[in-house]
This record gives structure tokens, C-alpha cells and sequence, in this order.
């Protein structure tokens, strides 16, 4: 298959840091992070209006090319547009078989509540019905970008989540796996196959300062270099600590969520993909109907085990509107990127356009505005992201 992008090969000179506090790294399982002179591109923040302008372009030929201008929404037949918007992560979860539904953290769907109190009950009881137990991920059923997720560590924090939530949303409490390496799988397969391919690894190191028992939180926060061009993701997340003066040698943790927006550092690890790691996320797929493309995330134990096909659980299933996220390597290039991106969209008319043929119809344009509306004015009243 040819992806028509290449992976990124460190240079012999590169160097690497392992940041580590009180004697411990703070990525474990983690391949070293890169140390790098400009920790974030010159595009890496750009509007995603503005962004996917060439993309919009691309599609638009590609419409005309194919004949049909909702192929990329019937890429992924069995789930509603494929999940270029609005998908529900419960409803994805709930098709899960075989090795898919094993891999898939323990999780939850709360949904109906009528009040905060009854809320909180509900999500307790079945918490506590399935096996789960603190601390768990909070995320909306609907939602992108990290947009809601939050770390629930108490039941007062499980009241205080339902609290806030719209009545009218869907929650999702997925039990906090026990591995700290982060990563997005993107993995591609064509009706009829029985085998795929993983075109991008996207490593997540979650960002940290760690103290030195004399500046404020605030004041490393402004100091770091890529952090003190962060802060306004950073500050106000955690205006209550600002502050305090971290001993020396803590870490603190400026973000949990692993999405890229929400202050997320992006590395490339095609150069880790292995074929024992795509066996194991071909018989992922063959436990997911008329799944064939999109990002798994994951959570793993290390990178060895990872290429060995061991070993990690799976946080979503991302669809049709998902990158191939090594595109925010802050080492990449603007060209490198939109390669990729025309790479996945031709490859969602592809899909469809075999789709098509197999006797699935596109849902129309519509339909997907009616949708993004719809998760728009959802993730408005969404609590704030830990």
C-alpha cells in the first residue's frame, strides 16, 4: 500500500531528553522526548478553518472526481457518517467483539438523568456494577478534542462532574487504565481484506514542569519553553494553583487529556510500527464491523511491547474526521502535513466509492451540518478539560 509519506528518521546527532522527577521519568514506557530548539511549528495552532482550507479544495475535486460528494461518509458504513461528527464513542464501544471488546477499557454510559442527584446514583450504581473503581476518565459520549474529559478520583468529584454536565448529553466513565505511555494508532483496510495497515503512530507525552522549591507554578509555567507559549491553555486550567511553590523535584502535570489543542506534545513514531503490532490491530478491526478506517488511542505499557503487539487498551475509536495526528510533530513540516492529510482524504473517497458499490448510500450533507450543530451546542456547556 502506499501511503505516499515517509516516516520521520531522528538524525545520528539528535538529542534526547528524559525528563525525570525525584529520580524517576515522567513518560514511563516512553521513548525518550526529542529535544528539539522550537518546541512548537509555525503552524501547529493555525485556525482549523484556515488549516483545512486545501483540504476543503481537495475534497471539493475529489467530489467531481468520484461522482458522489458524501463518499468519505460511508468509509466506515456501519457507524453514522463514518464518524466525520457526532459519533457516539458508547454506540462504537457497544459494537465491539472478540479481541476489539477486550481491548476496549472498562467503561460505562450514563444517559436519562433527571437531576444531579440522580445522576450521581445512577453513575455510582453502575460504576460499581461493572467492576469499575476510581480513579476513571469522565469524557462526553459526543465530543472531539479532548472537550469535557476529566479525571474522577472521588465520588465527590463524581457528583461535581454530573453536576455540571448538560441533562441532555451522554456520559461515558471509562476505568483509568494502569500504563502511562500514550499513543494514536491510525490504521487502514480495504473491504474484502483480511489484513490492514498502521500509516501513523503518534506518540503523546503528557506536558510537565517540575519544581525547583523557588518559583511558583506560574512562574515555571512561563519559564519552560514551550509551555511559556502555552499559557494560555495552562493558566487558567489551573488558576487555583498558580501560586503555590512546588518542592523540588515534583512534577505537575499541566495536562491530562492526550489531544494535541489541549496542550498535548506530538511526536512521530512511524518509526515503531512492526508487523506484529499490525497483526494485533488486524484482529482489533476484525472485532469492529465494516470498520476500515480511522485512530485507535490507546494507553500501553511500553514501546517494546507495543511493536510486539502487547500489552495496551484501547481509550476511543475515532472515524472518518480523524488525523493521523504525527502531522503536530513540532519537528514536522507544513508540506510533510498536507501530504498526509491528501493521502487520508483520497483514501475516504476510495473507501466509499468501494462502499458504494458494495450497495451502501451516503447520508447526505445535510445531515452532517445537522450533526455538527449538534455536537457544537453540546460541547459549548461541556465542563472545562482537565
Amino acid at each position: 500500500m502506499d501511503t505516499s509519506f515517509h516516516s520521520h528518521q531522528p538524525s545520528d546527532q539528535a538529542l534526547f531528553i528524559e525528563r525525570t522527577a525525584q529520580g524517576k521519568p515522567v513518560h514511563p514506557g516512553m521513548p525518550k522526548l526529542e529535544l528539539v530548539k522550537k518546541p512548537i511549528s509555525f503552524f501547529e495552532f493555525w485556525p482549523g478553518y484556515l488549516f483545512y482550507i486545501p483540504v476543503a479544495i481537495q475534497w471539493l475535486w475529489l467530489a467531481i472526481r468520484y461522482r458522489g460528494v458524501g463518499l468519505p461518509l460511508i468509509a466506515n458504513p456501519t457507524i453514522p457518517l463514518s464518524g466525520m461528527v457526532g459519533e457516539s464513542k458508547a454506540d462504537i464501544f457497544s459494537q465491539a467483539t472478540g479481541e476489539a471488546k477486550e481491548k476496549i477499557a472498562n467503561w460505562v454510559l450514563l444517559e436519562n438523568w433527571q437531576s444531579s442527584k440522580d445522576g450521581a446514583k445512577r453513575a455510582s450504581d453502575l460504576i460499581l456494577e461493572n467492576g469499575l473503581d476510581y480513579p476513571l476518565v469522565a469524557k462526553p459520549d459526543i465530543g472531539c478534542r479532548g472537550a469535557g474529559v476529566q479525571l474522577i478520583r472521588s465520588q465527590d468529584e463524581l457528583r461535581a462532574y454530573v453536576s455540571s454536565f448538560p441533562k441532555d448529553g451522554r456520559i461515558v466513565f471509562q476505568q483509568l487504565v494502569p500504563y502511562e505511555a500514550e499513543a494514536g494508532v491510525f490504521y487502514i483496510r480495504y473491504p474484502g481484506e483480511k489484513k490492514g495497515t498502521i500509516i501513523s503512530i503518534t506518540l503523546k507525552y503528557s506536558p510537565y514542569v517540575i519544581g525547583d522549591g523557588k518559583q511558583t507554578l506560574e512562574g515555571l509555567i512561563e519559564n519552560d519553553p514551550r509551555a511559556g507559549q502555552l499559557k494560555h491553555l495552562y493558566l487558567p486550567r489551573h488558576a487555583d494553583r498558580l501560586q503555590d511553590v512546588l518542592p523540588a523535584g515534583q512534577p505537575f502535570r499541566l495536562a491530562f487529556t492526550g489531544s494535541h489543542s489541549r496542550g498535548c506534545i506530538f511526536r512521530d513514531g512511524r518509526q515503531f510500527i512492526s508487523s506484529e503490532m499490525t497483526q494485533s490491530f488486524d484482529s482489533v478491526c476484525d472485532g469492529l464491523t465494516e470498520f476500515y478506517y480511522g485512530r485507535f488511542d490507546i494507553r500501553f505499557k511500553d514501546i517494546e511491547s507495543l511493536m510486539k503487539g502487547k500489552d495496551y487498551f484501547i481509550l476511543e475509536v475515532n472515524g472518518a474526521s480523524s488525523e493521523a495526528a504525527h502531522i503536530w510533530d513540532c519537528r514536522g513540516s507544513l508540506t510533510e502535513a498536507f501530504r498526509t492529510l491528501f493521502f487520508q482524504y483520497r483514501t475516504l473517497f476510495k473507501l466509499g466509492a468501494i462502499n458504494r458499490k458494495r450497495g451502501f448510500s451516503a447520508q447526505s450533507l445535510r445531515q452532517l451540518v445537522q450533526s455538527w450543530w449538534r455536537e457544537k451546542a453540546l460541547v459549548k456547556r461541556y465542563p472545562s478539560t482537565e
